[in-house]
């Protein structure tokens, strides 16, 4: 098998074992450990060694690995960092979500994010995420659960009881979404269905107290197209970007400072504990660098790569392009660059990352929203705020953002993980 169908196929195997930011960072974590990683807790102290290999997670849904410098201080070195997100639009349930209507059991959802909602109907759906729960001790617990098998799907209307569908339907968030569970004589309890899929799982359920639980489709992803040029499939919008910024990090031999960081709740502004607009990097930077001197030196020596996928040009709406920044499937990552700041690339950081794409022959090309469209935006100038680092946004371009099945390019997969290779390998930045 070659590189590339490795990487493909373990790339595949990644996104259907992650319906949720808490299973991404779980399969995250597995890796690193395998790789020789060693998980540190917060709440511990830490003895940190030259040349070590270390990750932390918060929140079971965020999750930061590093490598300190081996023959170098972290002043001298500074940090090679990949930023990215863990969460993807998608449709959470509401915390008493039985809706017991004509005999139909369904649930009561909310919209999270920026979710592209006609997609969404007649998916094969299940159910994953985290439970908190009291167990057979009386302890409060909290464990991840995923159904996995269809159990769930939002049926469309017909168009007979609706002919004006294909006119345009605007969607209703609060009475079109609820998916049917099956059928029902009385109002069932959703948390005793919770508790019966811990039981299965082998935990021991006392009481289920709260959740945070997403639907998601069960369809695989898969590699498609003539020369199946292209990956289809769920959550690439940021997924993607986390498998690559992991595959680079896992494959560098550098010896100095390297960082990958992916964050929970960009979706929805990134304002969390465990979001990039929270403290999470800049208090294990200050624990790593405790001195204030030192750790301002450090991070004027280091760079930050912000990994979040570009709007490709669609070939049926071309004009929602600028008609000279249009990035195009399988033709190189995609630099993203904003005036007002919506991406925090500058002329310095882009240009260092050409000049690593030239060594490998890797395309480059670059995106540019309309000048009579808004922006949208990434954790980078939120980073780059925060801990004032020098950074860059760039991305594999897509097609479908935001949608249950969005598409991606197979080529851009493997020719970004090369240019993130050489970037954790510079000397300095």
């Amino acid at each position: 098998m070659s590189k590339k169908n490795k990487t493909l196929k373990q790339l595949i195997s990644f996104l259907n074992a992650s319906p949720t930011p808490f299973h991404a960072v779980q399969q995250m974590t597995s890796r690193l450990v395998e790789s020789g990683y060693q998980i540190l807790n917060e709440e511990d102290s830490w003895q940190l060694e030259a040349g070590g290999r270390y990750a932390v997670t918060r929140n079971d849904s965020s999750i930061i690995a590093w490598r300190m410098p081996e023959d170098r201080s972290l002043s001298e070195s500074g940090f090679r960092m990949i930023g990215a997100h863990t969460d993807s639009p998608c449709l959470r349930v509401k915390p008493n979500p039985e809706i017991h209507k004509h005999g139909y059991y369904q649930l009561g959802v909310e919209v999270y994010g920026g979710v592209l909602l006609a997609p969404w109907f007649d998916r094969d759906l299940s159910l994953a995420g985290r439970v908190s729960f009291v167990n057979g001790e009386g302890e409060l617990t909290s464990a991840l659960i995923n159904f996995e098998t269809p159990m769930a799907v939002i049926p469309s209307l017909a168009i007979h009881l609706d002919r004006e569908a294909n006119s345009g339907r605007a969607i209703n968030a609060q009475t079109f979404l609820p998916p049917l569970l099956g059928q029902s004589d009385k109002k069932p309890d959703f948390r005793e269905l919770l508790k019966t899929q811990l039981e299965k799982s082998g935990e021991s359920v006392s009481r289920v107290l709260d959740y945070e639980l997403s639907l998601y489709d069960t369809q695989s992803a898969a590699l498609i197209g003539l020369e199946q040029e292209f990956i289809a499939s769920a959550r690439l919008d940021n997924l993607l970007s986390c498998f690559m910024g992991l595959d680079a990090l896992l494959e560098s031999d550098s010896g100095e400072g390297v960082l990958l960081v992916c964050s929970d709740h960009e979706e929805v502004g990134s304002m969390s504990a465990a979001g990039a607009q929270g403290p999470m990097l800049e208090q294990l930077l200050e624990r790593l660098q405790p001195e204030a001197e030192n750790r301002s030196k450090m991070l004027a020596r280091s760079m930050m790569i912000s990994a979040d996928n570009a709007h490709g040009i669609h070939p049926n709406f071309a004009d929602k392009h600028d008609a000279n920044h249009g990035p195009i499937l399988n033709k190189g990552p995609v630099i993203k660059i904003n005036a007002n700041q919506r991406y925090a690339t500058s002329d310095i950081t882009s240009s260092k990352f050409r000049m690593l794409a030239v060594v490998d022959n890797v395309p480059v090309q670059e995106f540019v929203v309309r000048s009579d469209m808004g922006c949208g935006s990434t954790i980078g100038p939120i980073t780059s705020a925060e801990i004032g680092v020098k950074t860059l946004d760039i991305g594999v371009p897509q097609l479908a953002m935001h949608s249950i099945r969005e598409l991606a390019g197979s080529e851009d997969l493997v020719n970004t993980i090369r240019v993130f290779s050489r970037f954790f390998q510079l000397r300095t930045v």
